[in-house]
């Protein structure tokens, strides 16, 4: 009795994605290559590659992020195709997963990376990194009574759009004005959010969501989220070698969270890049440690101001004794939740803060950006 032959993509495998050597892969993809029988099993294995992502907490759009960022941009078609093709194998999932599914780039992911060779090289790689992908807290979808809530987002919509248009006007007054009014907005979706959870039967429990903060900059990038999730009644989480922060909170919150974290980061990028011309205008060369610096005094700043905000629109509720209870059961919730997730963290010290001029210009363009009294309720 004879055993059976392992195939073709068993032999690439065993070469290619157990060896790190750029030999195994050149044997693996050239396996593949000389067999174009094997090209269906191929996409079969790693749409099993893609589930064992999905058990080990990752979510589509992780991925997504971590391949731009190991790889190259025909490997994040594959991992396109790849995530769209294991779509009918998988579970039903909730509008969050269903929203990045939906952002996946549009080009067909099996669409062919040059000759057959380069082609399953390309495989071999992306394969190669999805093998070894770690496991992530897995994060929990919103419950049934959120989901039926979605039609409120058509709010959220109308705050997308204000912060747009205060990102992209060159006037000041106009963009203050724009602003103000999409932190009114999100400020009365939060407290009608608490409040309805507050008097159903069954609350919706925090859920969880990943920002991606990417280099460069990154640390100062995740001090700005933090001081944003944390003003919004969440909780961030940075993971410095996956380039993303994990924010705990409500669902309402969570979509804040994210809307005024990316209007912020626009507005501080603009900022910083006016004050490297001024300063480069003056006769001074500005460096990576000047944008550091900025940053880092930016976010700092902007977290003194929406604390203080914060406070104000607490004391500007019509009925701020009633509110507070509910605030206060939300809050503990969100962080009973994120010790859950996360037992074990750490603190860490921002590195290179050590221009001067930087941290004047970055706590100046703050003091300047879009935040008033009318923002999300702590």
């Amino acid at each position: 009795m004879t055993s059976s032959q392992p195939s073709t993509v068993d032999r690439a495998f065993q070469s290619a994605l157990y060896d790190d050597t750029d030999p195994g892969l050149d044997t693996g993809a050239s396996f593949l290559a000389a067999d174009s029988g094997a090209d269906a099993e191929l996409v079969r294995r790693g749409r099993e590659f893609v589930a064992a992502a999905w058990r080990r907490g990752w979510q589509p759009a992780d991925v997504v992020r971590l391949v731009r960022r190991e790889l190259d941009d025909p490997h994040v078609r594959l991992a396109a195709g790849l995530i769209r093709a294991q779509v009918p194998d998988d579970r039903p999932r909730g509008p969050r997963w269903q929203a990045q599914l939906d952002a996946l780039p549009q080009e067909d992911g099996h669409a062919r990376v040059g000759d057959r060779f380069s082609h399953a090289t390309a495989v071999l790689e992306l394969y190669r990194l999805l093998l070894r992908l770690p496991a992530l807290e897995p994060l929990d979808e919103p419950g049934p009574r959120a989901t039926a809530h979605r039609p409120q987002s058509r709010m959220l919509t109308r705050i997308r759009a204000l912060l747009a248009k205060a990102e992209a006007t060159g006037y000041p007054e106009e963009a203050e004005a724009l602003s103000a009014k999409a932190q009114e907005l999100m400020a009365r979706h939060s407290v009608d959010e608490a409040l309805l959870a507050a008097g159903a039967p069954a609350p919706d429990a925090p859920g969880a969501c990943r920002i991606g903060v990417e280099p460069p900059y990154e640390q100062a990038k995740a001090v700005l989220l933090d001081a944003v999730a944390t003003a919004n009644h969440c909780r961030a989480v940075w993971n410095e070698p996956l380039a993303f922060s994990t924010v705990v909170g409500f669902e309402a919150d969570l979509e804040a969270v994210e809307l005024l974290h990316t209007s912020l980061l626009v507005q501080a990028t603009h900022a910083m890049a006016k004050a490297e011309a001024a300063q480069r205008a003056g006769g001074r060369k500005r460096t990576k440690t000047f944008r550091q610096s900025f940053l880092a005094a930016y976010a700092h700043r902007v977290g003194d101001r929406l604390r203080a905000a914060a406070r104000s629109a607490v004391a500007e509720t019509e009925a701020p004794q009633a509110l507070l209870p509910v605030l206060a059961t939300r809050e503990l919730a969100v962080t009973d939740r994120m010790q859950q997730m996360f037992p074990d963290t750490t603190t860490t010290r921002l590195r290179g803060v050590t221009d001067e001029a930087g941290w004047t210009e970055g706590t100046r363009a703050a003091d300047q950006a879009q935040v008033h009294s009318h923002t999300q309720l702590p």
